[in-house]
C-alpha cells in the first residue's frame, strides 16, 4: 500500500469529511477525493459510505483505520524521542490528570515551568477517565491512585486528605457542626459515591452522608466545581487538603476528622523513560510539591 495515500485516508477517516481533511493536508478536496479513489481500487473494496452529512468508515475502513492508528501513534513515539535534545527540553508534552487537581493545584503552577523551559509546550488533558498511555492518548498522567496499565513507570510523588470545608457566612448562618452527627442538618456537596474515585474516598464520604441517607447532598463531577459552591455558601463541601491553601477564607469543618492518605501517582510509559520532556516536568512537579509540603508545614507551624 502506498504511504501516502494512507496518510491521506487516515485522515479523512480521523476527521470524518473530504474538505477538512484537506485544509489539514494542504490539499484540495478533489486532490483527496482522487488518492481516496485510488487507494479503495487498489484494495478492491470501498472504505467509506458517503452522504450529506459526511463519511462513515465501513468494514473494512474501519480494519484499516486501526492500522493507520496504531502506525500514528508509534511514528509519534519515535518522533518525540529523535526530537529531544541531549541539551534543551522542548516540543509538546501532553499531561493528563483530573479536572480538580488539574485546575485547582497543576495549572496555577505552570507559568514556573515554562520560566524554566520556556520552549516547552504543555498540552494538559483534564478528565475523569484514565487515559492509556502505552497507546500514547497522553505522555504523562497525575492520578490519585496507582496506574493498573502495564509498561509504565510510576511514581509516587505525594498524598492527600479528603476534608470537609465551608464557608465563614455559610457557617454563621447554618451554624458550625461539632460532630459527624451534625451534619446531618447541612447541605454535604461533593463528588458522587459512583464517581471514579479511590477507596479510602468513598469509604469515608459514606460516613459523612450516613450510608448515602443523606437528603441534602449535592454532587458535583469535580473538586472544582465542589470549591466553587462551596465558596459560594451552598453548603459543607469535600474536598482534598490541598485546597486550604488555595483558598485560605475556607474554614475546616470538624478538623480531626478527614479521610485516609490517597496516594498520588505520576506515571508514563516506559518508552519515554530517557525523554527529556517527561523528565523535565516530572522533576518541576516534584519539586513543586516539596514548596507546597514545606509552606504547609510553615503555616501549621505559625498557627
Amino acid at each position: 500500500m502506498d504511504w501516502d495515500k494512507l496518510r491521506i485516508f487516515h485522515a479523512v477517516a480521523d476527521i470524518g469529511s473530504l474538505t477538512h481533511a484537506g485544509d489539514k493536508l494542504h490539499l484540495s478536496q478533489s486532490a483527496v477525493s482522487r488518492q481516496i479513489r485510488s487507494l479503495e481500487e487498489s484494495l478492491n473494496v470501498i472504505l467509506f459510505h458517503r452522504h450529506a452529512r459526511g463519511l462513515i468508515l465501513t468494514e473494512q475502513g474501519e480494519l484499516l483505520f486501526t492500522a493507520t492508528q496504531d502506525m500514528s501513534k508509534k511514528l509519534e513515539t519515535a518522533e518525540a524521542r529523535i526530537r529531544d535534545s541531549e541539551d534543551e527540553v522542548f516540543g509538546e508534552l501532553r499531561v493528563t490528570t483530573t479536572t480538580g487537581f488539574g485546575t485547582l493545584w497543576l495549572a496555577p503552577r505552570m507559568g514556573r515551568l515554562y520560566e524554566l523551559y520556556p520552549e516547552l509546550k504543555i498540552d494538559l488533558i483534564l478528565e475523569e477517565r484514565v487515559l492509556d498511555l502505552p497507546m500514547r492518548e497522553a505522555d504523562v498522567a497525575i492520578r490519585m491512585k496507582e496506574p493498573s496499565q502495564a509498561d509504565l513507570v510510576r511514581r509516587r510523588i505525594m498524598t492527600v486528605n479528603m476534608q470537609l470545608y465551608a464557608s465563614q457566612p455559610y457557617l454563621d448562618k447554618h451554624g458550625t457542626p461539632e460532630t459527624v452527627e451534625d451534619l446531618q442538618s447541612h447541605r454535604i456537596i461533593s463528588q458522587s459515591l459512583t464517581a471514579r474515585q479511590v477507596n479510602e474516598s468513598v469509604s469515608w464520604l459514606k460516613t459523612v452522608l450516613a450510608d448515602e441517607q443523606h437528603i441534602k447532598h449535592m454532587t458535583v463531577n469535580n473538586y472544582f466545581g465542589v470549591m466553587q459552591a462551596t465558596m459560594h455558601d451552598v453548603g459543607i463541601g469535600v474536598m482534598p487538603d490541598y485546597v486550604s491553601s488555595l483558598v485560605p477564607e475556607l474554614v475546616r469543618v470538624l478538623p480531626n476528622d478527614e479521610s485516609k492518605e490517597i496516594p498520588v501517582f505520576l506515571a508514563y510509559p516506559e518508552e519515554l523513560r530517557h525523554s527529556k520532556r517527561v523528565n523535565a516536568f516530572r522533576d518541576f512537579v516534584v519539586e513543586e510539591i516539596k514548596a507546597y509540603r514545606r509552606a504547609v508545614d510553615q503555616r501549621e507551624n505559625v498557627m
